[in-house]
């Protein structure tokens, strides 16, 4: 498949796939040989029993697994949405996170995708990379392709509501900074947050209201 065939595969036609993010597709038809292994496996999913309406799912871990996991979750029923947003870097070029790996995921993903039967209501699952925000620059000519997720990224909370979403679950490590800061002002208006770190049940939380400089 091509750039373009991927990226429509990814945005079949749903209430969601206005927020596909077309920035990791377009250099998909660029030849790019992965320096790291290639492991495809898709995952089981521990923290999710059954698909349930109600809830919209936040995978932020690194970017492979975050694509495999929002597969896995397909095939529960869910709407894999990436959001992936960092530029990738020059040719021979060094930088502090290599978003062209995320590109033989997307296919990879986009194949499996194809087989999948979603309903175009199906509650949503937005991919997120961990390493977005790996910031540590080593010297001065090395590329900077970080990225945060801003609120104009994602669906507004009176949106996910008007769809009887209720529920926001944080897959990751620990809740990002950048994320946390968007989901905030979501808590604020009624939004139940919960956490899990992949293997337990997801927990609810509470968000730290973000200074103010940071708004």
């Amino acid at each position: 498949m091509n750039a373009k065939e991927v990226y429509k595969v990814w945005a079949r036609p749903s209430i969601w796939s206005g927020w596909v993010r077309p920035v990791p597709f377009i250099d998909i038809d660029k030849d790019y040989k992965p320096d790291a292994i290639l492991d495809f496996t898709i995952p089981e999913i521990y923290y999710v029993d059954s698909y349930q309406q109600n809830e919209a799912i936040f995978i932020d871990i690194d970017g492979p697994s975050s694509i495999k996991e929002g597969i896995a979750l397909a095939q529960k029923g869910y709407r894999p949405i990436p959001i992936f947003n960092g530029t990738n870097p020059l040719p021979q070029s060094d930088t502090n996170v290599d978003n062209r790996l995320l590109m033989p995921y997307l296919i990879y993903g986009a194949e499996k995708l194809k087989s999948i039967a979603i309903s175009e209501d199906a509650s949503p699952v937005f991919l997120l990379d961990s390493n977005r925000l790996n910031r540590y620059r080593t010297n001065r000519s090395l590329f900077d392709a970080s990225w945060d997720i801003y609120p104009q990224d994602i669906p507004s909370c009176k949106f996910l509501q008007s769809h009887q979403i209720s529920k926001i679950i944080i897959r990751g490590t620990k809740v990002s900074k950048d994320l946390e800061k968007v989901l905030y002002p979501y808590q604020q208006k009624g939004m139940k947050i919960f956490f899990t770190n992949g293997f337990e049940k997801p927990v609810p939380i509470q968000l730290k209201k973000p200074r103010k400089e940071e708004f």
